[in-house]
């Protein structure tokens, strides 16, 4: 007569799946399921024990949603195997779950795991020419709530694909920032410290925000973008509505924090007496490092006018690198063109053309380009031409004249002047 029972978990019972988790372990088998997976479920979901007297010998975990149920884990001691226990321990954890009116229930079994009679003995049949696919989400559902406190977000995954061109700065924030903070083992392997703190400085238009985003979807870490003009309207004014932000961050696992235009609360002090917005300046200098202690968090803050910054702000020790995103080169604008014009008349469009006449545009300003074109296109299309909606070489859409007309009359953003300036500070201030 077996001298072991099955009962449901206790929360008692916590050690006692911490144990069989570490048999399975030592016996060169890697569970599908993490342990903080299998725990939690214990609490929530449908867990059930075998005992022998106090000791929990066996355990059975399930998981229901909608008409499917899971078996998240099974385990037994070495040493009570082979006596119908965990037969007995999934008949137990299916019937808990049999009021979810469940139409099949399936389990996930690691490639070494050779203990399956368990499973056949309960009627599962084993499943050929099956692959498992996991991908791990980076923000906790416990961080949901408080991440949208702060008006962050999860970002689309693609965002960093979908920079067009720019591959000189792409390369470099892969290599500086990316690779160190997303491979933080190896990089400590290496004596690389991951980056805590950037600055991207360039002229207006060139795409600092998209660039800062598209880090945080490269990470697949939460984005969140602190606004100064909105946290002055804050009681607590804007230094301690600052300060009280970054306490709110840490408390996510991982993030970006994004600054932009940053020279508004970061700028050049002078005075005596100081200003209110020195005091800010004082308050954002105290909360850097504070920030740079805390492993898993990015902050980027961007500036067009980076010799309007602080000079304390910028040194050493509170910034890693001070990179410039600059005006796109031949390819950058031949990539974005490619973008920009419908798939359906690009292979018609002289981009060469384009990509000469708009030296010493922004992205901004191809974009904007671009979108008048086919405005244009498309108005006379309606108004001007037989109604039929068609170009001149047979298909719907603008041509290269369009994209020429709309070129000549966007007024670019970035002047000579500011693009030599940029070029100096690059010289004077940068930090790759």
């Amino acid at each position: 007569m077996s001298n072991w029972r099955i009962r449901d978990f206790h929360s008692s019972d916590l050690d006692g799946i911490l144990h069989l988790w570490e048999s399975l372990k030592a016996d060169g088998v890697e569970p599908v399921y993490a342990l903080s997976e299998v725990l939690a479920s214990c609490e929530k979901d449908h867990a059930v024990v075998a005992v022998q007297g106090d000791q929990v010998v066996g355990a059975a975990v399930g998981r229901a949603a909608h008409d499917q149920g899971w078996i998240v884990f099974l385990a037994t001691l070495t040493e009570f195997r082979g006596r119908g226990i965990g037969t007995s321990l999934l008949s137990a954890v299916e019937n808990r779950m049999a009021p979810h009116g469940l139409n099949k229930l399936s389990a996930l079994m690691p490639e070494t795991e050779t203990r399956v009679e368990a499973f056949l003995g309960r009627g599962f049949v084993v499943k050929k020419n099956l692959r498992y696919f996991e991908r791990t989400i980076p923000v906790q559902r416990q961080e949901l709530e408080p991440l949208s406190l702060l008006g962050g977000r999860i970002l689309a995954r693609d965002l960093w694909e979908n920079v067009a061109g720019m591959r000189r700065e792409k390369e470099l924030l892969e290599r500086r920032l990316v690779l160190p903070l997303a491979e933080a083992d190896l990089a400590d392997e290496y004596g690389v410290v991951p980056p805590r703190a950037v600055v991207l400085f360039g002229p207006p238009g060139t795409g600092k925000t998209t660039f800062a985003k598209a880090i945080a979807s490269r990470l697949e870490w939460p984005f969140v973008e602190v606004f100064p003009s909105r946290l002055a309207a804050d009681p607590k004014g804007l230094a301690g509505a600052l300060r009280e932000t970054f306490l709110e961050i840490a408390e996510l696992e991982h993030a970006v924090v994004f600054i932009d235009e940053v020279e508004e609360i970061a700028s050049q002090r002078a005075g005596d007496p100081p200003s209110p917005l020195q005091g800010v300046t004082n308050e954002l200098l105290k909360i850097i490092p504070a920030f740079r202690e805390q492993p898993g968090r990015l902050l980027v803050c961007a500036t067009n006018f980076i010799r309007a910054l602080d000079t304390a702000f910028l040194r050493h020790g509170r910034f890693d690198y001070v990179i410039p995103i600059g005006l796109p080169d031949v390819h950058a604008r031949e990539a974005m063109w490619q973008r920009f014009i419908p798939a359906t008349v690009v292979d018609s469009v002289d981009i060469a053309q384009l990509v000469e006449r708009t030296e010493g545009f922004s992205p901004a300003d191809i974009e904007f380009a671009a979108r008048s074109a086919s405005q244009r296109a498309l108005e006379k299309a309606v108004y001007d031409d037989d109604g039929s909606g068609l170009a001149a070489n047979g298909h719907k859409g603008p041509v290269t004249q369009d994209y020429l007309d709309a070129i000549a009359d966007t007024r670019t953003t970035v002047s000579a002047e500011v693009h030599q300036d940029f070029l100096e500070d690059i010289d004077v201030l940068g930090r790759v």
